[in-house]
């Protein structure tokens, strides 16, 4: 299952809402089920986040009427009697998880980026958080800071939580994945480097490009062999698998649980392959005009224009 936010014209285009890409086997219907339209104003959450809690009956419901629309063709049609589908050129999309609760960052969690990095393999996760405020859609441009002279990019796959989770053990970490999406933690490195912590130089604005979808577990049964890549402008910058992290998916969760209560819409990065721009000879850093694009086998692409503020 794939798992949108988007907004319409009829809708307020400030307030995105969940929906459902609907595919039957390998084909596209062409229609997006919009999840609010199966519940009463009164009945719905006022937290988008709430959507994204697997044991809430909001996102029980809007499964099993996915299924039933994709299985029967009188299920189909009634839906669309009903008003609950939406043309695909009709969605804008947002980021999958517009605006995350918690953003969780792994650093140097791919042995040749620490090498790369001239950092040592750490021994437990090294981790980092980004504000939600640096969450931007497919499509949306990255800023640049006008006081930064060293951005650059970083792909990763990205955990979204989907029940709340406190001292999970490693064996039972995926009972609380929603499911994976891409994501670009674009950093300041002379921020990042200069300061002595990483806050500021990871979460300026426009900083975390996300989706295009949340891809549910079911459709992803290892998060381990997948292939991930970067271009920028068309070239390879990036190019491994995600058998290359050092901690995986499970022992981040657990490790997280640990001292961190997550929470349905959490969303987990987990850390970049090598080939990032500030370890290159001669560094390669973003600049306005350049496209991003992450690619991760079975996700599609996450594609992003870089442009000045003046501009943005």
């Amino acid at each position: 299952m794939q798992i949108i936010s988007f907004a319409t014209e009829e809708s307020d285009w400030r307030k995105p809402r969940p929906g459902i890409i609907l595919h039957r086997g390998d084909r596209d219907l062409g229609f997006r089920l919009d999840c609010e339209k199966l519940f009463d104003p009164a009945d719905r959450p006022t937290n988008l986040l709430a959507w994204f809690d697997m044991d809430g009956p909001w996102f029980q419901e809007a499964r099993k009427v996915a299924a039933a629309i994709v299985a029967d063709e009188a299920a189909f049609m009634a839906a669309q009697e009903q008003r609950w589908l939406v043309p695909s050129s009709d969605a804008y999309w947002f980021a999958p998880v517009p605006r995350p609760g918690k953003i969780i960052c792994i650093g140097l969690n791919y042995r040749d980026h620490a090498a790369e990095s001239k950092m040592a393999i750490p021994e437990t996760p090294v981790i980092f958080s980004k504000f939600p405020t640096c969450v931007i859609a497919p499509g949306e441009p990255v800023v640049l800071p006008p006081q930064s002279k060293q951005v650059d990019y970083e792909a990763e796959l990205a955990v979204v939580i989907g029940r709340r989770a406190k001292n999970v053990s490693a064996t039972r970490a995926y009972d609380y994945v929603l499911g994976y999406t891409a994501f670009n933690d674009v950093s300041a490195r002379d921020f990042q480097f200069a300061d002595g912590q990483w806050q500021r130089g990871k979460s300026c604005d426009t900083f975390a490009p996300m989706g295009q979808t949340i891809i549910t577990t079911d459709a992803i049964p290892d998060p381990h062999k997948l292939s991930i890549k970067l271009t920028l402008n068309g070239q390879t910058m990036q190019d491994s698998n995600t058998d290359q992290m050092i901690f995986d998916v499970p022992r981040l969760i657990e490790f997280l649980s640990e001292t961190i209560t997550l929470e349905p819409g959490d969303v987990i990065a987990t850390g970049t392959p090598p080939g990032v721009g500030f370890a290159r000879n001669p560094p390669v850093f973003l600049k306005a005009g350049d496209q991003m694009e992450v690619l991760i086998e079975g996700m599609g692409g996450l594609g992003n224009p870089v442009v000045e503020e003046k501009n943005a």
